[in-house]
């Protein structure tokens, strides 16, 4: 096998006056895979870092299960060809230079044998990886921002240290004709069409809990869809904007593919992994809708707390990623210093845990994504069996949708959220989904009304205000 050259790189970094990420995105919204990774409300360490991935020097793309490259030799090649120097400021953002990407759903058939996906339009790529030279990082806390700009994929280090220069001024100009924000345009309207009825859904819930009552799984992860036409006066960033409004959360995030885009406002992290090999994941199992009266908020997230059915739910997904991690993981690194604890959101109240260990020396974060993909709290306690399951349910392939969205360092830090809350876009088509955890206990109806709790900011978001 040829070896590969490695590149030795360490970027550029010019600090500039500081930017809202979103009105510092928008000169760059329109161009052909830029990322606004964003940041969210209320702020949290989860959302301390907002990142505009901009022109990127190569991007590939997968649109056939198992008969093209596999995404996670991709990202292991891509990682193989820089050798990364960290620069010793630690004030600056970890993420500086390197891949940003989404993996769908369906690729776990990579990882596992699983049913083939039924017919979907519009369809998506399966995954999508594009390498960045160019990374501006936004720091709420501190209220900063940077330029990176490494030259890649230049090998020569003058030449590289040329278009460096070069690829910073040319953002620094383009950032120059951002305008202040404004509030976005609500007047286009478009009508949804749920793929499945409610009864379907319902019934759906009865077979999970047939299976679970069989001994097959201990919990699913029941989803479905809705469809709508994109408005013709309505761009997929003015989208995102609305839907933003609605529901700024922590994981928020614009994803141009070219011929798709991703409107993600995520609240849950799949996986971080940092310089030093600490690995945190933070599944979300557990909801209740907040309420505008005080009084009623607070009793809607006591009763969340003291739900013994959404605590076992939520406790069911840690074991499972406390396994998926101890594949990889340092031996006794595994804990769990937060278990069920309530976050609040804009229209949900949530549970949320925090798994967290070391990983094994010699192993990346390919590694760790191979381990872990797709994320329990998206699929169900067993995995497979839950997959399985979930394949025969649901109205369509999820695509994007409980995939993972991602940027992974040269230096082989990694952060990833689950792909829940997000619009998906092509062909002048828009898919919303979301779903809920079945256990034993399951009442279909409050299912139903628990997913259109999740499912309302995605429909209202094409809706006039």
């Amino acid at each position: 096998m040829t070896a590969i050259a490695r590149r030795v790189v360490q970027p550029l970094v010019r600090e500039i006056a500081w930017c809202d990420p979103q009105q510092a995105f928008a000169p760059f919204a329109q161009d052909p895979h830029a990322v606004l990774l964003d940041l969210g409300e209320p702020a949290t360490p989860e959302s301390r870092y907002a990142y505009l991935c901009l022109s990127p020097y190569a991007t590939q793309r997968g649109d056939r299960l198992v008969t093209e490259a596999d995404p996670f030799q991709a990202l292991a090649t891509s990682l193989a060809t820089v050798d990364w120097q960290t620069n010793s400021d630690s004030d600056l953002p970890p993420f500086q230079s390197g891949i940003c990407g989404f993996l769908s759903y369906e690729c776990g058939a990579w990882l596992e044998r699983l049913p083939t996906p039924k017919p979907v339009e519009p369809r998506l790529p399966l995954w999508s990886l594009s390498l960045y030279d160019l990374v501006v990082a936004c720091d709420r806390q501190q209220r900063r921002t940077w330029i990176f700009s490494s030259g890649l994929p230049l090998q020569d280090p003058r030449d590289r240290q040329q278009r460096a220069e070069q690829r910073l001024q040319w953002v620094c100009d383009r950032l120059q004709s951002a305008l202040p924000s404004q509030s976005p345009d609500w007047q286009p309207q478009a009508d949804w069409q749920a793929l499945q009825t409610e009864a379907d859904f319902c019934q759906a819930v009865d077979q999970v809990k047939c299976h679970i009552r069989a001994g097959d799984i201990f919990q699913a992860n029941l989803t479905t869809a809705f469809r709508a036409s994109q408005p013709k006066d309505l761009s997929p960033w003015q989208l995102y904007r609305r839907l933003y409004q609605l529901s700024p959360e922590p994981f928020s995030a614009y994803f141009a593919g070219g011929d798709f885009q991703l409107l993600s406002v995520s609240p849950e992290r799949f996986l971080r992994l940092d310089r030093d090999g600490w690995v945190e994941t933070r599944p979300i199992k557990g909801t209740r809708p907040r309420s505008a009266d005080p009084a009623h908020d607070r009793q809607l997230a006591t009763e969340l707390q003291a739900s013994e059915k959404d605590r076992a739910e939520n406790v069911m997904i840690v074991d499972l990623l406390r396994n998926d991690l101890g594949r990889v993981r340092r031996p006794r690194s595994i804990q769990v210093p937060q278990l069920c604890q309530l976050e609040s959101y804009e229209h949900v109240h949530h549970l949320t845990s925090q798994v967290i260990g070391q990983l094994r020396s010699g192993l990346t974060a390919v590694d760790l994504l191979r381990a872990t993909f797709p994320g329990g709290s998206i699929t169900g306690a067993p995995k497979i069996r839950s997959m399985e399951i979930i394949h025969e349910l649901e109205p369509i392939p999820r695509q994007a949708y409980c995939g993972s969205l991602f940027w992974l360092g040269f230096d082989g830090s990694l952060d990833a959220s689950i792909l829940i809350r997000t619009l998906q876009i092509s062909q002048g088509q828009v898919l919303a989904q979301a779903g809920c955890g079945i256990v034993a206990d399951s009442d279909p109806l409050d299912e139903c009304a628990e997913m259109q709790v999740k499912v309302q900011p995605l429909l209202r978001s094409l809706q006039p205000s």
